[in-house]
Formats: C-alpha cells, sequence, structure tokens
C-alpha cells in the first residue's frame, strides 16, 4: 500500500482554517494504487477551486489522495483523513476544519466528522450504507451539509437521505436535492462546488451563508 499524499491547491502561511477535499473512487482488481489522473480525483478539482476562491486566502484548502482505491477492511479513507489532519496540525497547529467528500470520500468526511478540530463536513453524492455511520460517531456541535443530484444511479439518494434524517436529530444539517444531477457531477457541477464552497467559508470564517 502506498501513502496517502496532500495536494496544495492554496496553502497561505497564515491560514485562519483548512479544508481537507476527499475524492471517490471504487476498488479495481490488482489495481490499488490512487492516481492523480484518475477521474475520481480530477473530479475534485473544480470544487477545491472553487472553495479556494471563495475562501479569498483565508482558508488553506488541500487535496488528500488516499493511500488506496475504494474502502479497505483493515485500511479505510477514514484512516487517511486522521492522518492529513495530524499533518495539518504539525504545520499550522490547531485549526478548524472542513471536510469537503464526493461518493466514497463524502462517507470518509462523515465518518471523520468527529475528529478533533473538525466543524463542518459536505458530502457530495455520498455513497453510505443506509445505517451509517457505523461506528460511533458524534457529530454534535458540527454543521453537514448533504447535497444530492436525484438522477444519481451509483449512490442511491434514498441512503444519503435516511442518513441525513438520522444525523439531522443531532447536529446541524442541510440537505439539498440537485434536480437531473448524476453521480459523476459533471452535469450541474458548478451547484454542487458552490454549495460546497458556500458551506465552508460559512463554516470556518464565521461568515453568514
Amino acid at each position: 500500500m502506498t501513502r496517502a499524499r496532500l495536494i496544495e491547491t492554496r496553502a497561505p502561511q497564515h491560514p485562519e482554517g483548512v479544508v481537507l477535499v476527499l475524492h471517490g473512487g471504487a476498488s479495481r482488481p490488482g489495481r490499488s494504487e490512487v492516481s492523480p489522473a484518475q477521474l475520481s480525483v480530477l473530479r475534485m478539482v473544480p470544487v477545491a477551486r472553487r472553495i479556494a476562491g471563495a475562501g479569498r486566502g483565508r482558508l488553506a484548502v488541500l487535496r488528500l489522495l488516499n493511500s488506496a482505491r475504494g474502502w479497505d477492511t483493515t485500511h479505510t479513507p477514514v484512516d487517511d483523513v486522521a492522518w492529513a489532519l495530524r499533518e495539518v496540525r504539525a504545520r499550522w497547529g490547531t485549526l478548524p476544519a472542513c471536510l469537503v467528500g464526493h461518493s466514497l470520500g463524502g462517507r470518509a468526511a462523515l465518518l471523520a466528522g468527529g475528529e478533533v478540530g473538525v466543524r463542518g463536513v459536505v458530502a457530495l453524492n455520498p455513497w453510505v450504507y443506509p445505517d451509517d455511520p457505523r461506528r460511533p460517531v458524534d457529530l454534535t456541535g458540527r454543521r453537514v451539509l448533504f447535497v444530492h443530484g436525484t438522477e444519481d444511479r451509483v449512490a442511491p439518494l434514498e441512503r444519503s437521505r435516511a442518513v441525513a434524517e438520522r444525523l439531522a436529530r443531532r447536529t446541524d444539517l442541510e440537505y439539498v436535492e440537485v434536480p437531473g444531477a448524476r453521480h459523476a457531477m459533471l452535469r450541474h457541477g458548478a451547484v454542487f462546488e458552490r454549495a460546497a464552497a458556500r458551506f465552508a467559508v460559512a463554516a470556518l470564517l464565521n461568515v453568514a451563508d
């Protein structure tokens, strides 16, 4: 297994908060390494750029490349998020963080949302199980945003809606449906990007959204 990596989109010297952008992507037989050129990784580039622009130099925005494709039973993307947050603390000290993930990255963001310092979680077309979070995850005090396309045939909208309804009982949660949008976020992609940027800036910089 390769090591997880962080790719800078914006890294000011003294940021007020940090956004970790998490990719999706299922595992492939015989191909476990994450490539910066794979489509699931490239989909998050415009999301990260939009957030960086909205942050106006006040936010560090980093894309996380997982240590392996998909979701392994022994080492998951949640472990990679925990590693990335430690790297952030080592570089900048304790900063409020927002996790923005697509597909399996959305699931990782939700399951890692209880990590120290996380203030906000954005799940874009998240691939989740109906009974997620599957381990004790306390999102009390966090802000959570789901954005899901109504034509997503990979990650069922009904699953994310069920998870969101359960989480909303104990956290500040917003659920946005994007009519006609599919899993890859190619159609209506700007809607997903703007929603993630608006939310991250509001959650980390206390800017009214």
